[in-house]
């Protein structure tokens, strides 16, 4: 019985030390996070983590900055710009948009809840009104401009990171407004179509649109100041060597901000740049990361020991092949191929036919729903037609049901207790996992359904269709995480080669798509790491089905942008 506990107790060991590594980092210094609610614009209620730095009090007033993630982030996303922005003694106010995280749908609304979050930081009475910076990055940019134009004297200084003034969220930027503007504009940004109108991001310097807001015909010199700071006009560019996404693991993307504000914006503590600790907080939520998944797997070994899930804890009777033939590796690679050929057909009829709505209120999540349940028929055909020897794998399916909830119910509880005791959720740059609120836990409820069905038809496929007789542990889970996400490996390299070698997306004309499917690469092999653990132990694929689901729709829920208003 106590062998089945370790996994258990090595997930929370893991769990705490990444924990503790984030918060120390995060609060180095002294510095304090709080959660905070307030409300902004038309009775908004908007979320954000205040960052305070040691020693700030209304004798005492700092600097501030109100800093905004992108488009399906959440305010987490930003910590490592207010990490170093709260380290150099800036209040940070890190802010969910409208409809993202914890602050009210829907998506676009109030300016983003930028106003919003402008008048609540100028509101503070720790804070130097006279010298706020605004840092945005992508629809982030947008919101800090809605705050400029709801505020023209509200701020002093502003950093674009991969974002644009104008069309079609925003003002048309000019040499003059915003105010001490910087543009951070990555050389592999795979939005400069849309920000700056150019087909390669290397191009910006080139771009009308830009040149514009810096007063030229000129090709902008990066790193060049334009304008003058005294008066409100100064400009610079900068441009990184990563991509749009990349900004928030660049310590190049970061240090260009931190070194506008520290020229544009007065009462800072001068620590160089180059002096960055934010990149131990992302490695902390990582291991965090690392230690939910295994913790998952404890849990699940510990409740298939107890009585009341006996019946469940079995080996897999038998397997579909006798060894790898031809038969095998074509329906291997359709499993690992044809998610990715159908990925943008699927989310272009997804977003088409299911538009937002009381039922569907997250865009995104509807599309990815509308994707996976058309896979998942797809592979229980292929199942169909390239059919090894039979094999039964469904088991009970009010146990498999039960010990999904208690399973992911306990890992629940883990990043529930992270978030309270530390103010930090699970996560590596764009894969992240955090609590829901009430309502996404509402809309949770009915993309569960398509959810469920996707893995129920595709681990089914995976565990009676294409398992081998004599393979070894290691074999079974490597084989099943390349059926799941060897496709998407293939699909990034192609797409981000073009990128690096070309300056263009293979799929120019699909950038938001093309970044959504990074998380796909680590998210599908977690799932067949637990599909497989789960198959192992009880021949049955519903468990592990169940799991996922459950697993798989609270992570996207939480993280995708609400178009539509649920009350």
């Amino acid at each position: 019985m106590l062998n089945k506990f370790r996994l258990f107790h090595l997930g929370w060991v893991i769990i705490l030390v990444g924990a503790l590594l984030a918060h120390f980092i995060q609060t180095s210094g002294g510095i304090a996070i709080k959660d905070v609610r307030f409300t902004g614009t038309n009775g908004q209620t908007l979320s954000g983590l205040l960052y305070v730095p040691p020693g700030v009090t209304n004798e005492n007033k700092a600097p501030a900055i109100l800093a905004v993630h992108g488009y399906i982030n959440s305010r987490e996303t930003q910590s490592g710009f207010a990490i170093e922005y709260a380290r150099r003694g800036y209040v940070v106010l890190a802010l969910d948009q409208s409809g993202h995280g914890y602050s009210d749908a829907p998506a676009f609304a109030n300016g983003f809840g930028g106003p919003g979050g402008l008048a609540y930081l100028r509101g503070l009475d720790i804070v130097d009104v006279d010298n706020i910076g605004l840092e945005g990055h992508s629809m982030g940019g947008w919101t800090i401009l809605a705050a400029a134009s709801a505020m023209p004297d509200g701020y002093k200084a502003m950093v674009l990171e991969g974002s644009s003034t104008g069309a079609p969220f925003a003002a048309d930027g000019t040499n003059s407004w915003p105010r001490n503007l910087a543009v951070v504009f990555s050389k592999y940004d795979e939005f400069s179509q849309l920000m700056w109108s150019v087909d390669r991001a290397q191009d910006a310097p080139s771009s009308p649109k830009l040149q514009a807001v810096f007063g030229t015909t000129d090709t902008i010199v990066p790193g060049q100041l334009y304008g003058d700071i005294a008066s409100g006009t100064a400009r610079m560019l900068q441009q990184p060597n990563t991509t749009h996404p990349g900004d928030h693991l660049s310590p190049e993307a970061i240090g260009y901000s931190i070194d506008w504000f520290a020229q544009t914006l007065d009462g800072a503590q001068p620590i160089p740049s180059s002096e960055q600790i934010w990149l131990w907080k992302e490695i902390g939520t990582l291991i965090a990361l690392v230690g939910f998944v295994v913790v998952l797997l404890g849990s699940f070994d510990m409740l298939l020991a107890a009585p009341a899930f006996a019946g469940l804890r079995q080996t897999p009777a038998a397997t579909a092949h006798v060894r790898r033939t031809a038969k095998w590796w074509l329906a291997f690679a359709l499993s690992a191929v044809i998610p990715v050929l159908t990925y943008y057909l699927f989310f272009a009829w997804g977003a088409q036919l299911l538009p937002a709505s009381a039922w569907l209120p997250q865009t995104i999540t509807s599309q990815i729903a509308f994707w996976a349940v058309l896979n998942g028929v797809i592979v229980f055909a292929i199942g169909l037609v390239l059919r090894g020897d039979k094999v039964s794998g469904r088991g009970n399916i009010w146990s498999a049901l039960l010990i999904a909830l208690a399973t992911v119910g306990i890992g629940y509880l883990f990043v529930i207790a992270a978030d309270f005791l530390f103010k930090i959720d699970f996560r590596f740059w764009v894969v992240a996992l955090k609590p829901m609120s009430l309502v996404q836990a509402k809309i949770a409820l009915v993309y569960l359904v398509p959810f469920t069905v996707f893995f129920v038809l595709a681990l089914r496929g995976l565990h009676t269709g294409l398992s081998v007789a004599g393979d070894s542990r290691l074999v079974q889970y490597a084989s099943n995480i390349g059926a799941l996400a060897l496709g998407f490996l293939g699909f990034l390299v192609v797409q981000y080669g073009s990128l690096l070698f070309s300056g263009r997306l293979f799929s120019i004309n699909e950038p938001l798509n093309t970044v959504i499917a990074i998380q796909f690469l680590p998210l599908m092999a977690i799932i067949a790491v637990i599909s497989t653990f789960t198959w192992r132990r009880t021949g049955s694929y519903l468990p592990g089905a169940f799991i996922n689901a459950l697993f798989v729709t609270w992570y996207i829920v939480a993280g995708q942008a609400t178009q539509f208003p649920v009350s």
